[in-house]
């Protein structure tokens, strides 16, 4: 039996890759082989990126969370610390948020914070 060269399976297929490799640069957009590597390290790079961005937005909400508790003469693991030890279930993203839209509520909270920490 002969080798099907020009079927529409192995035309699907490599039209797929070459779909997802649109926008590279030179022979990785146009050739297969060279476009299938691309976009296997592409789609590699996106998955892992996909968990550094998770990464990277706790930093910020940390980074900004610790400058607001700073300028209220606390740090940052003590104001968690005092967080914990009250009872008071906010995540990060909700505190950093908190900080830059509501000064107030964020006021009120950093002081139960120094309160449970003070008991």
């Amino acid at each position: 039996m002969s080798r099907a060269i020009d079927g529409t399976k192995r035309k699907n297929r490599r039209a797929k890759i070459l779909k997802l490799a649109k926008g590279f640069y030179g022979d990785r957009k146009s050739n297969y082989k060279p476009a299938k590597d691309a976009v296997v390290k592409a789609l590699d790079h996106a998955y892992s990126g996909r968990r550094n961005k998770k990464r990277d937005y706790r930093k910020l909400w940390i980074a900004r969370i610790s400058a607001a508790v700073r300028a209220e003469g606390l740090s940052y693991s003590r104001f968690i610390n005092g967080l914990k030890k009250s009872n008071v279930t906010l995540n990060r993203k909700a505190l950093s948020n908190m900080a830059i839209e509501d000064p107030a509520a964020f006021k009120a909270v950093v002081e139960v914070a120094k309160k449970a920490l003070n008991a």
